[in-house]
């Protein structure tokens, strides 16, 4: 997922003092559910590992509960996972109904969702979805009803396929997020700016085409993250990882709504002042970045997407430190003690080694 775009020093966002603004202090007086409630739309028969990785990063990264709206056949699997999640097997795709069943079952989905919806501080929309006709047609009616309860929307994977050929669903919804991979925004560019992807002029591209969506934010994935609400632009540029192991997406969308649903609770008290989507776009692919880079060090070729999501909590801890947030000289100065005692302990296990042979 290259980029030609270019981020220069004026482009380039604050990822550290922002994730040190919004990340919430851990206190006992605190209940369960304050910390965030996060919910995914998607999970079907052949997808169940990305509504997983996208649920299971939301909790580690420190939401209180995440939720996983899937179809019947994907749930076992997907419960299977984690006992952590609350799974929900109420979505349903055409080959295992009949058309007469159609209507009755499409609004038996709405029941249940109504059921929950007001509860979840953000929802995630698409990771492992699918294109099956009628299991679009019943998520379109769900990010209708979140619409209409006013809760934010990140999308993301076949979501992303849905919103495309049918702008209508997001257009004008500021607390919508999309989160496009190249391929993703090329066919977002053609719908709505009826043009090819220029990155020569990529920062105005991006700012006319979150507009012409009626001022949604778009965080568009490549070599650096560029994300903009149509006001204005800022970029990722922070050096994660070269492996490129499906699923990483779907750590950014859980990533993301997790620092989304925080941003808003720091914008509702009065403590940021940027727009709440765009801090938690930054946020979420600051993180998601230096999780990677950790993972990498350790395995290498080897790094599977698994393997990111457990260095989400202890990149975290870079910007906390005893419940205390730490500087942005304090995270490099972690960083290279880190680096420092990794060195020694090879040098001793070489040693080590060459001791037992």
């Amino acid at each position: 997922m290259q980029s030609g775009m270019s981020s220069g020093p004026s482009l380039e966002a604050d990822s550290v003092s922002i994730l040190r603004s919004i990340i919430p202090a851990l206190e006992s007086t605190k209940h369960k559910g304050q910390a965030g409630k996060v919910a995914v739309v998607g999970g079907c028969r052949e997808y169940t590992g990305a509504p997983y990785f996208s649920a299971i990063s939301a909790l580690k990264i420190g939401a209180d509960l995440s939720h996983v709206f899937c179809t019947k056949d994907a749930a076992p699997v997907i419960k299977s996972y984690s006992p952590e999640l609350i799974v929900h097997p109420i979505l349903e795709e055409s080959y295992s109904i009949r058309d007469e069943e159609k209507s009755l079952i499409s609004a038996k989905v709405i029941a249940e969702v109504e059921k929950w919806m007001e509860r979840f501080d953000c929802l995630v929309v698409g990771p492992g979805l699918g294109r099956d006709p009628f299991l679009l047609d019943c998520v379109s009616n769900i990010m209708k009803h979140a619409r209409e309860c006013n809760v934010p929307m990140v999308i993301d994977g076949d979501g992303l396929y849905l919103v495309t050929n049918c702008l209508d669903l997001v257009s004008g919804y500021p607390l919508a997020v999309l989160t496009p991979n190249v391929n993703e925004y090329k066919r977002l560019v053609q719908k709505v700016l009826n043009s090819e992807v220029n990155d020569q002029n990529g920062t105005d591209q991006l700012l006319a085409l979150a507009k012409g969506i009626g001022g949604v934010t778009i965080l568009r994935k490549g070599n650096s993250d560029f994300v903009s609400d149509g006001k204005t632009a800022c970029a990722v540029s922070i050096y994660g990882s070269p492996r490129r192991c499906g699923g990483q997406g779907d750590i950014l969308s859980g990533s993301v709504a997790v620092f989304l649903s925080w941003a808003r609770q720091c914008a509702a008290k009065g403590e940021v002042s940027m727009n709440p989507t765009i801090l938690g776009c930054v946020a979420g692919s600051a993180l998601l970045r230096k999780a990677a880079s950790l993972a990498f060090e350790s395995k290498k070729r080897s790094t599977l997407t698994g393997d990111i999501i457990e260095c989400l909590g202890r990149r975290l801890l870079l910007f906390e430190h005893g419940f205390k947030v730490l500087s942005s000289s304090e995270v490099l100065l972690a960083d290279k003690r880190r680096l420092k005692v990794r060195r020694k302990f090879r040098v001793h296990y070489t040693k080590e080694l060459i001791a037992m042979t």
